[in-house]
């Protein structure tokens, strides 16, 4: 009953955004360590697509929306305003198929989800290139402005990128009316900092930090692939993943992460 009314309601709905809550808590982590983190984003969209389904069944008064939230309500946990400025909150926005308009969405539902009014830091991943394509700042700049946009209005303190080398991140910087303040580099394609990179980096006061993220973290067939495994005979085809957050809620005086949890959000292109 749980996946026919799933799947009910998926095909009436434009759109999809998921969380999965705090993952410390559901013990998506805990059970066994995933090799790698596109396999724990799978592994939690479905979890959480499988237990939303099961429970979405027990509501058979439940009405077809235009924008549909899945989401495990257990595991949603909120910050305490009293912890707040005990605690940092940091994300990673990785866009998958969308423009640089999404960002705002991705942003509002993460302090929505967490129940704050601002991230710490927003570090943007370079959206999927088509082929042939090389990373430009040209290309960069209307998602820059677009995260620039929200550290005016308040909902993001410091913006930072991924996977520049020195020669884009100096092009962006020289540019930039907000400066980065990092920039991922992935441990995977050189094990030790580039030095031109690492002496700009010190030069204008731009964090390097490091990371084991795939290029793309969430593709669309891998997304439709989940999708299809957890509520079966569902027209997972029709849905193209736009972006994907990962967020972390860190205790500043510890260094110890107390959250840390996935949102994501798909639209429906019915043929």
């Amino acid at each position: 009953m749980g996946t026919e009314r799933a799947r009910a309601l998926l095909e009436g709905a434009a759109a999809l955004t998921l969380q999965t809550g705090n993952l410390l808590n559901w013990g998506c982590l805990r059970k066994k360590c995933p090799a790698t983190p596109g396999e724990e984003v799978r592994d939690c969209i479905q979890k959480t697509l499988t237990e939303w389904s099961s429970k979405i069944g027990q509501d058979p008064n439940q009405e077809i929306l235009e924008v549909l939230e899945c989401t495990v309500a257990q595991a949603i946990e909120k910050i305490n305003p009293e912890e707040r400025d005990e605690l940092k909150v940091s994300a990673k926005l990785f866009i998958v198929g969308s423009n640089s308009s999404s960002i705002r969405d991705a942003v509002d539902l993460a302090c929505s989800a967490l129940g704050v009014a601002q991230l710490d830091s927003v570090i943007i991943a370079p959206p999927p290139l088509e082929d042939g394509t090389s990373l430009s700042l040209e290309y960069l700049q209307p998602y820059w402005q677009e995260l620039e946009n929200l550290v005016q209005n308040k909902k993001i303190v410091a913006i930072g990128t991924s996977d520049l080398d020195k020669t884009l991140l100096e092009q962006l910087y020289l540019w930039a009316q907000v400066k980065p303040s990092s920039n991922q580099v992935n441990l995977a394609s050189c094990c030790v900092m580039p030095p031109d990179l690492t002496a700009f980096a010190k030069q204008f006061d731009i964090q390097l930090l490091t990371h084991n993220d795939p290029k793309e973290l969430l593709c669309e067939a891998s997304f439709q692939e989940v999708l299809q495994e957890s509520i079966q005979n569902t027209k997972a085809h029709e849905w193209i993943p736009l972006w994907l957050l990962r967020y972390s809620v860190i205790v500043k005086s510890r260094g110890i992460i107390k959250s840390k949890g996935y949102i994501m959000q798909a639209k429906r292109n019915a043929s």
